[in-house]
């Protein structure tokens, strides 16, 4: 049975509309449907997920593992925000399916600015699913915890990723930013249909093919809140992209992470 976040009687009345197909839209990707709902008169609409025509969690029941067992490096991406585009959606980790949502803040559907010379996301950004950045465990190396969500994916490929589509990525890199007080991983990598995919295994071929790249990655991350007023952002290593190998660590932890999150006690999860 997949593992629904926050059973309940409104899990179950979202279950039942999805199956019903009351959708605006329906895309399929990778086996898994995705089902755009509009809320209320004014909200944003939220994206849910199903498989054989059963709802599902995009955080909890896509499986880390790309195939049987992945390739080394090899994981399942879930694309929150398409590469150049500017609306801030994301995995809604407290809600019942865990739908992809645009995020608020005051009351305001939130968008990142165009920081020069820059549109937008420079990546298809998304998540790793079943995986878990806890908040409750600092990291050794970069001295501060998690930021309780999972850990994020950019995806440098060619194509543009829909917005609730799953692929099959290979892992390049990764670098460590340091949100606030909050380990925040990013994960660099490429889709693995991608046709630069087969040149690209470590962080040393992305610099070789993409020159520039994880610079910019850096760059953007650092200012990209400049026009709201905040403060630079900071990086552990400097900003220095640590290897695949590394990053496969990173995300194995953070898979350990996630379960222990869904064995809590409680039977719930506790976020």
């Amino acid at each position: 049975m997949p593992l629904l976040c926050a059973l309940g009687t409104r899990a179950g009345a979202l279950s039942r509309q999805l199956l019903r197909g009351r959708s605006h839209e329906r895309r399929l990707h990778s086996g898994i449907t995705t089902t755009l709902l509009g809320g209320a008169h004014g909200a944003a609409p939220q994206r849910y997920f199903a498989r054989d025509g059963t709802p599902i969690s995009p955080w909890h029941d896509v499986p880390l593992a790309a195939g049987s067992g992945g390739s080394a490096g090899e994981y399942h991406m879930v694309c929150e925000i398409p590469r150049w585009t500017n609306a801030k959606l994301e995995i809604d980790t407290a809600a019942p399916l865990n739908p992809i949502v645009h995020d608020t803040k005051d009351g305001r559907l939130r968008h990142v600015a165009n920081v020069f010379p820059y549109k937008g996301y420079i990546w298809n950004y998304g998540a790793l699913p079943q995986t878990f950045e806890d908040p409750h465990t600092t990291d050794r190396e970069t001295g501060f915890a998690g930021d309780g969500d999972p850990i994020d994916v950019l995806e440098v490929g060619s194509a543009l990723c829909a917005e609730g589509s799953v692929h099959r990525v290979k892992v390049l890199a990764v670098l460590a930013l340091i949100d606030g007080a909050e380990t925040d991983w990013k994960v660099l990598a490429i889709r693995a249909d991608d046709p630069l995919a087969p040149q690209l295994n470590d962080v040393d071929d992305l610099e070789r093919h993409m020159p520039g790249l994880v610079a910019a990655t850096v760059d953007w991350f650092t200012h990209y809140k400049a026009p709201d007023g905040k403060p630079p952002n900071r990086w552990a290593f400097d900003g220095r992209p640590r290897d695949a190998a590394y990053a496969r660590g990173v995300i194995a932890a953070a898979h350990e992470a996630w379960k222990r999150l869904v064995r809590a006690p409680t039977g719930e999860l506790a976020l």
